[in-house]
Parts: structure tokens; C-alpha cells; sequence
């Protein structure tokens, strides 16, 4: 456990993709954990094997409005992370990241809480300096189909400073580049569900472009370790700091990969370039392997195994 006592911790956005993982690592960590989710995205099925555990419970619980409970740390991950799920209901995604920040700090205000916002690389928009340092302001289209997630995550991390400013909040700001991982969605569009979940059907492999923009992928478990690497920090350790995997991956090259790994006859088709998609997306983690001693362990080729192996059970 790390010298820590056993806290009770609120997981917003618990029964998500990566909120269920964190859940567990609390869980293992001996923690009492509040799991909270409104199911948008968040599915049952991700935390129902922790429903016996007598230390975890429940809620179905919408961010946007408040909630009196009490806590002594939270991680307010509640937000659809995927431009499928965010762009359905644009307006609802910016009061998501924006409400629910202004509910998440009123609790933390009230109850004294540490609190963690899963921000995101997307707050850097398309970005013009490569690789990306937390010092970089972004180049974000504030009306583009991308804003409602872009500017509701940068308005996240204004009202978290402005807390901490104001009202002398522990805050902690993590900024979160892809992540993959088992209990993905299979429809969220994002590139390695939507290659693996192709593949593994026999359908075409659709890139787009060239497929020579770039991501960097972290695999799950080494993100959420990340995260509580970054709670469990001294408190002058606010942040923002990038959690990602800064080894660059061509989406052409995990295509292939992919193919190559589920043994699959799907050929690769192109299709034009989405608007506001970035070019190139790579993490300068110096912050995290300084301040938090973090940095992600897991080979691609291993997570991807784990993935696929995920997926073909679903399907």
C-alpha cells in the first residue's frame, strides 16, 4: 500500500475503460472505493466482478449535478473520451468536463479531498511543437467539432488552478495521451479498438490519409499506475504532468502490426483526413520520470496480445 492508510476514494467515471482498471489497483491497494458512472460510455460489465468485494460500491451518478458524500481523494476521470461518443451530444460533453469539474472541486473543497483531473493530450490541440512538454498552450480550434472536448478539458484545468489558487485545493492535473487496453468499446472509433475489431472480422482496415500521422499508446496498466503515482505525490506536486508512451507509432504501422497479429486477410483502404485530426502526437515525459519516477513498461506488441485476446473474447 505504499505507507498509505486506507482511503476512501470516488472514482468519477469509474466503470469506464480506464476508470475500471483504476478501481481494481485502489481495490488491491487496500482502499475503500466509491466507483461513480452515469453508464454513457462506462459499462456495468467493467466493474460487475468487483461487486462482491465488501470495500467497493456502485453509484449511477450523473457529474453534473452535485454530490454530498464523503471522500478523501478523488479521481474525476467522468467525461467520453472518444470523438464517436463526445461529438454525439457536444453540449453535454463540455458541461461534463466543466460542471463536473465545478461539482468534483465544490466536494473536494467541502470534504478536504485530494483530488486528480484526467485531463488529456487533446488540450494541445494539433499541436505545432513536437514532441509536447507541459509548458506548450496548444493550438486548439475553439469552434471545431473537436472544441467541445478540447476547450471543456482546458476549462477543467483553469477551474482546478483556480481552486488551488483560491481556496488552497490539493489538485493534481494529469495529462493522459492515448491509452488501450482491454474493456475498450468496440465502436469508439478509436484506432486500436476500431483495427483490432476489423481484423479480427475479416473487414477492411480503414486509415486515413496516408495513415502517416502518428500516436503514441500506452497500454492501460502503466497509465493507471501513473495515476496513482500522481495522487499519492507530495502535495506541491500539482501538475499538469503528461502520462503517456512517448515512443511514436505511424497508424499505417499498427494497422500492419495488427493484421500481422490476429493472423487476419484484411487489406488496409484509405479514406480522406477527418477535420481537426493531429498530424502528430508524442508525450515529453521527462516531468513524469522525474517527479513521479513513472514511465510506461509494457511493449506495444504485449499490450496489443492482451487486446486482441480482450476483443475476440467480446465478439
Amino acid at each position: 500500500m505504499g505507507g498509505t492508510l486506507p482511503q476512501r476514494i470516488a472514482v468519477t467515471g469509474g466503470a469506464g475503460f480506464i476508470g475500471s482498471f483504476l478501481c481494481e489497483r485502489l481495490l488491491e491497494d487496500g482502499h475503500e472505493v466509491l466507483c461513480i458512472d452515469n453508464f454513457y460510455t462506462g459499462r456495468r460489465r467493467n466493474v460487475a466482478h468487483l461487486l462482491e468485494r465488501p470495500a467497493f460500491e456502485l453509484m449511477r451518478h450523473d457529474v453534473t449535478f452535485p454530490l454530498f458524500i464523503e471522500v478523501d481523494q478523488i479521481y474525476n476521470l467522468a467525461c467520453p473520451a472518444s470523438p464517436v461518443h463526445y461529438q454525439f451530444d457536444p453540449v453535454q460533453t463540455t458541461k461534463t468536463s466543466v460542471h463536473g469539474a465545478i461539482n468534483m472541486l465544490g466536494l473536494a473543497k467541502r470534504t478536504k479531498a485530494k483530488i486528480l483531473q484526467a485531463s488529456t493530450s487533446e488540450v494541445y490541440g494539433d499541436p505545432s511543437e513536437h514532441p509536447q512538454r507541459e509548458e506548450y498552450c496548444g493550438n486548439v480550434n475553439p469552434i471545431g467539432p473537436r472544441a467541445c472536448y478540447d476547450e471543456g478539458k482546458r476549462c477543467a484545468e483553469t477551474l482546478f488552478f483556480d481552486y488551488h489558487r483560491q481556496h488552497r485545493l490539493r489538485i493534481k492535473v494529469a495529462r493522459i495521451f492515448n491509452t488501450y487496453g482491454p474493456r475498450m468499446l468496440a465502436n469508439d472509433g478509436r484506432v486500436v479498438s476500431n483495427f483490432i475489431v476489423q481484423a479480427l472480422k475479416g473487414e477492411p482496415i480503414t486509415i486515413y490519409g496516408e495513415g502517416s500521422q502518428t500516436r503514441s499508446f500506452c497500454y492501460v496498466d502503466d497509465l493507471v499506475k501513473g495515476l496513482v503515482q500522481m495522487m499519492n505525490s507530495a502535495d506541491e506536486v500539482t501538475g499538469p504532468i503528461n502520462l503517456g508512451n512517448p515512443q511514436e507509432t505511424s497508424v499505417r504501422a499498427l494497422a500492419e502490426e495488427i493484421i500481422r497479429r490476429t493472423k487476419s486477410a484484411s487489406k488496409i483502404e484509405q479514406r480522406p483526413l477527418p477535420a481537426d485530426d493531429p498530424v502528430r502526437r508524442q508525450p515529453d515525459i521527462s516531468r513524469a520520470r522525474e517527479i513521479l519516477d513513472w514511465k510506461p513498461a509494457t511493449a506495444l506488441g504485449d499490450g496489443l496480445e492482451r487486446t486482441i485476446a480482450y476483443f475476440r473474447a467480446v465478439l
